[in-house]
């Protein structure tokens, strides 16, 4: 064994201690450390501050240099994670350790064991672990997904491509995935990553460059996302009345709702209709407020949302692959109702068993299912009943957003698990706090000195809340901010042919 870093000294209670750090150990705060207790055997702890104390320095500026060098201490504070017990389970010790014991530097092995860390080829792979550098992160995916996960960061800490890593492992394990992606970029994730820095990284995560073929895009403007493989085609005769009332533009009186629904109901006795033969059925209308309605209803049959063969469920969702609704270029309205739209029926199939288990991933939440009392959507209501019951049935969701602060509190604290990266505003800090049970003064200043790429995870797929630092992606990353000015390159030194021609007589014959 390794020797120790330090010795435990004074009062020791059940949950933390002080040690005395030895002059050659090279520890840090958030390092993991253990400790042999005669009771429990190995215990897992971690250093939560390191302090420096001199008595002589500051007691007497008379003594010499040497002298106060060799008064110095290094002492450490430690709080008990705890010890797995022959089921397999984290429990903390009862008995504290005794004064005088030593303190070890921690081993891999111990680490995932008490932290509850999967295996390699089972895990969701999402970078090193903080305190261990050496120590993969691998989470459950059951655990992670089943249960609901959230992806909080404020904008450039790193939340997009943080979600382009666990798509890849999504894609990795072949996990069926539904994307709501407002701003296009996840489709990347079909390219190999080909950035320089990135690629020098790679040997240090063990990973290496890929670019992913099982993903299907979808769109519903194949102008605006020509790279996109299909056109996303909602069905209009899907919609309920109370449905299209929601979706239109501007919000319409009881007078036209009554003649919206009087003319929804003769269009369903046709069979099959489209939102111009509602059109053409509110033209016949002898009411002179139907104006007004028409017009709403133009607006939205000019969306072209409801132009061609309707995308059926089945294809969205596809055993081993990811879709992606890129949602680049739609208007919030109908990226509201198409939400509501594909959730709701994606939500009732599941509930039918028609559909396998899957993951619906929402980028900007918190534009889908708002706080009450911000803002309203269309998609809100759908989305708080997949957060509350969708479990129940194999329907996984993952919300993603700058703004928790924004997010419905109902659908936030439905998530088991959440991934945090830096956050500073203090509404934000509060709605997590609020979302998150046991969440301390501490997590919250970790939070906010968090570096861009490394996350604070927290909740059930974790036995305690864990530092990580997010893994470079395999894949391209298609969401980093375009810059508003560029720096000048220098000109490569092109010499002229004379010259060129005595470079190489000097110097190269």
């Amino acid at each position: 064994m390794a020797g120790d870093v330090g010795l435990i000294f004074g009062e020791v209670g059940h949950r933390d201690f002080n040690f005395l750090l030895n002059d050659n150990s090279e520890v840090s705060k958030g390092d993991y450390v253990k400790v042999n207790h005669e009771t429990y055997d190995w215990v897992l702890c971690q250093i939560t501050s390191i302090k420096i104390s001199n008595e002589f320095y500051s007691l007497s500026a008379m003594k010499s240099e040497r002298e106060v060098k060799d008064t110095e201490r290094r002492i450490a504070t430690a709080k008990i994670i705890g010890f797995v017990d022959e089921k397999g389970i984290l429990r903390a010790p009862k008995i504290p350790f005794k004064p005088g014991q030593k303190v070890y530097a921690a081993d891999s092995k111990l680490i995932k064991t008490s932290l509850g860390l999967k295996g390699k080829g089972n895990g969701i792979y999402l970078g090193l672990l903080e305190g261990h550098r050496g120590t993969p992160v691998y989470l459950n995916p059951n655990k992670l997904f089943q249960k609901h996960v959230s992806v909080l960061a404020k904008t450039g800490a790193g939340k997009s491509y943080t979600v382009g890593v666990l798509i890849e492992e999504l894609l990795e394990k072949k996990i069926p995935t539904l994307i709501i992606d407002p701003h296009g970029e996840y489709a990347s994730l079909k390219q190999t990553n080909i950035n320089t820095r990135e690629l020098e990284q790679m040997e240090r995560f063990k990973i290496q460059p890929k670019g992913y073929d099982n993903i299907t895009e979808f769109t519903p403007y194949l102008d605006i996302n020509p790279d996109a493989d299909r056109k996303f085609v909602l069905d209009f005769t899907k919609l309920s009345p109370r449905d299209l009332i929601e979706a239109l533009p501007t919000k319409i009186p009881a007078s036209q709702k009554a003649i919206l629904f009087e003319c929804i109901k003769t269009a369903r006795g046709y069979g099959s209709y489209s939102i111009e033969d509602l059109i053409h059925l509110v033209h016949e209308n002898e009411s002179r407020s139907k104006w007004n309605l028409i017009t709403n209803l133009e607006s939205l049959r000019d969306s072209n949302v409801f132009d061609g063969t309707p995308t059926k469920i089945e294809e969205l969702l596809q055993e081993g692959r990811v879709s992606i609704i890129n949602l680049k270029g739609t208007q919030p309205e109908i990226q509201g109702l198409i939400v509501m739209s594909i959730s709701t029926a994606l939500f009732e199939a599941r509930k039918r068993g028609e559909l396998m288990p899957f993951l619906l991933l929402v980028e900007e939440a918190h534009n889908f299912c708002p706080e009450r009392g911000t803002s309203k959507a269309i998609s809100s209501a759908i989305l708080r009943t997949v957060a509350s019951e969708g479990r129940k049935f194999g329907m996984g969701l993952c919300v993603v957003s700058q703004r928790p602060a924004r997010i419905d509190k109902n659908v936030l604290s439905q998530c088991n698990t959440q991934i945090i990266l830096k956050i500073t505003n203090p509404n934000d800090l509060r709605a997590i706090s609020q979302s998150i049970e046991g969440f301390t003064n501490d997590l919250e200043d970790e939070i906010r000195l968090l570096l861009p790429g490394v996350a604070l995870i927290v909740g059930e797929v974790v036995e305690q809340p864990i530092i990580v630092n997010i893994r470079v992606k395999r894949s391209q990353h298609g969401g980093g901010s375009v810059d508003m000015i560029r720096e000048p390159q220098p000109k490569a030194f092109v010499a002229e042919p004379k010259v060129k021609s005595l470079i190489q007589r000097l110097f190269f014959r």
